[in-house]
């Protein structure tokens, strides 16, 4: 499956290892996902052996931060945090570093493999998980700072450090739907390429995005600058046309209107000047 068939999916029929996985085979289109589903495996493979689903939340987090932080070495990687393959998973596996997103879905798909009830959250500023015991117990995990348990008081607190205006609600540490984690990882790897002018790869991300999101417009208004930028006249008028056409009234859409004009006035003399 191509990423493309698979953001088509219903929201239901998406696997979270899969949509992250297409996302690292952009980069490296020979990736062997299969592989990498297998190295998962065989991590959760000790986990799975001590029937962890009966016991409460806080012995499933002991034992899940022993096998992964402790036994396997992964760490959140502080020294190097905007190397784009810290969101890719098969580079994480290899190098066992990654940041926070990365290494909460690694966190979730091996539990989920030893028979514990996890899911992706995507807390503002700083990606977490939360798994739930087999006596209805729920804890929040930071799989980044070595699988440590978050409460109340530590999110609140990490809350504010991100810079977030939001005061701490229990909606803040709901399950994150597959979509959603998919999105963030690629909006991570916007940034990265755009702070490093990766431009060929940035159209990459946007061309994801618009996959996840057919119905986005800030994000084909901005590929249309792209366009423009990597020398494509004609995908950038379409894609800032097509802006126009669904937000006639944005905030930016004079300053769109004087950009097409700008893009198209060139792109009709760029002949006269071969």
């Amino acid at each position: 499956m191509d990423f493309r068939s698979y953001a088509a999916q219903p929201d239901a029929a998406l696997d979270l290892l899969e949509g992250v996985l297409l996302v690292a085979q952009d980069a490296r289109p020979g990736l062997d996902r299969s592989a990498i589903a297998l190295q998962i495996d065989q991590l959760a493979e000790p986990l799975a052996r001590r029937q962890l689903a009966g016991l409460p939340a806080a012995a499933q987090a002991r034992a899940l931060a022993d096998q992964l932080f402790v036994r396997a070495g992964f760490r959140g990687n502080t020294s190097d945090y905007y190397d784009p393959r810290n969101s890719f998973l098969d580079e994480v596996l290899a190098r066992r570093t990654g940041i926070p997103l990365s290494l909460s879905v690694l966190y979730v798909e091996v539990a989920r493999r030893a028979g514990v009830r996890a899911s992706p959250v995507g807390f503002p500023g700083h990606f977490l998980a939360c798994i739930e015991g087999g006596d209805g117990s729920r804890l929040v995990i930071d799989p980044f700072h070595g699988g440590g348990v978050r409460n109340e008081a530590a999110l609140g607190e990490l809350l504010r450090r991100s810079g977030s205006n939001l005061e701490y609600s229990e909606e803040l540490v709901a399950p994150t739907p597959v979509r959603q984690v998919v999105s963030r990882m690629l909006m991570n790897l916007r940034g990265i390429y755009t702070m490093r002018g990766d431009y060929a790869r940035l159209l990459v991300v946007f061309d994801r995005l618009l996959d996840l999101w057919p119905n986005s417009v800030e994000e084909l208004r901005d590929r249309g600058f792209l366009f423009a930028r990597l020398g494509a006249p004609e995908a950038a008028l379409a894609d800032l046309a097509l802006y126009l056409e669904r937000s006639p009234n944005a905030a930016d859409a004079a300053d769109v209107r004087a950009w097409f004009e700008r893009i198209e006035e060139t792109a009709r003399l760029a002949p006269s000047r071969s």
